[in-house]
């Protein structure tokens, strides 16, 4: 029988491992590293997880179930455009915000996962691009979008860009002053998108009538 304590413990060994995969990256991270932040021996790391590898995939699980739950969320947001026009969530780092703890560690080790071509990154990335593309169709559908006629492309720019404020998190806070997927920071973000998006960052040119 797994009592509570062990059950505890080995939370608290996945989400060590997952705070220290994200800054550091998997290869940098030892087991004895995820046994100090979590206050065990490395004995029981192993006890729990059998290697450190195995201990990756539970981690590398972890995360993925969360964004199943959270495009799950989407389908739901995408449902409610369809059917009434419900305001649609503004974008991927909204609904990140919104799903996940305030200080935590996955937006970091999500990096690291589109980053470096883990498979994970991969499936997580296409499920989005999809979800993004489902959206865009439903808004089109709906009168709120222009329609395209390369439906792909746009969808992966959208994404793309909402991407940019997960992996480029701390530059973007160190010219801006403000955290981005912060409240106050995602809510200047936002605003700034949604302005390109709807008014444009070019300037019309006017053409010439011809003599």
């Amino acid at each position: 029988m797994v009592s509570t304590d062990d059950l505890t413990a080995r939370a608290k060994i996945r989400d060590c491992a997952l705070a220290l995969f994200g800054e550091r990256g998997p290869d940098s991270v030892t087991v004895r590293d995820i046994a100090a932040c979590a206050g065990v021996s490395p004995a029981l790391v192993l006890h729990h997880y059998g290697s450190k590898d195995g201990l990756r995939e539970a981690v590398d699980a972890h995360v993925a179930g969360i964004f199943d739950g959270l495009f799950d969320q989407s389908a739901e947001n995408l449902d409610a455009i369809a059917s009434g026009g419900e305001r649609a969530a503004a974008s991927f780092a909204e609904v990140l915000l919104g799903g996940l703890p305030a200080g935590s560690a996955i937006p970091a080790y999500l990096r690291r996962l589109l980053l470096t071509g883990d498979p994970v990154g991969q499936r997580l990335f296409r499920e989005w691009f999809e979800m993004t593309r489902e959206t865009m169709r439903a808004l089109e559908s709906a009168g709120g979008v222009r329609s395209t006629a390369d439906p792909d492309a746009r969808a992966a720019f959208l994404l793309v860009n909402d991407l940019a404020v997960v992996l480029l998190r701390d530059h973007l806070a160190d010219v801006l002053g403000v955290d981005p997927l912060a409240p106050d920071g995602l809510a200047r973000w936002a605003a700034g998108t949604i302005d390109a998006y709807s008014t444009g960052v070019l300037t019309p040119t006017s053409r010439e009538e011809p003599s």
